[in-house]
Order: C-alpha cells, then structure tokens, then sequence
C-alpha cells in the first residue's frame, strides 16, 4: 500500500482563493496569523493553525 504525502503548511495564494482576497491582502493576513501565534517569519503555517485562527 502506498501512502501518499500530504503537505501541511498553507500559501498565500492558497488563502487567496479560500478567502477572495488579493494575493498582497492574504499575505498579509498570513503574517497577521503568524504574528498573533508567536511563530517566526521564516516559519511555515500550517493549514490547522490557519483554520483555527480564522475559526
């Protein structure tokens, strides 16, 4: 049986078709999330953490 990898971080072009906003705007918004989780800029964000955070 083969198990499929699956990717866990999210972009901002991903965010963009999710939310409607502008690609400048859901970069942002990314940055916002990572800010109030305390990660750094060069962290990646995972789809979870973004679903919570917009929950």
């Amino acid at each position: 049986m083969k198990i499929e990898k699956q990717r866990v971080c999210i972009y901002p072009k991903e965010i963009q078709s999710i939310t409607g906003k502008s690609y400048r705007q859901s970069t942002r918004l990314m940055q916002k999330v990572k800010k109030d989780l305390n990660k750094l800029e060069k962290e990646f964000l995972t789809i979870e953490e973004f679903c919570l955070y917009k929950d």
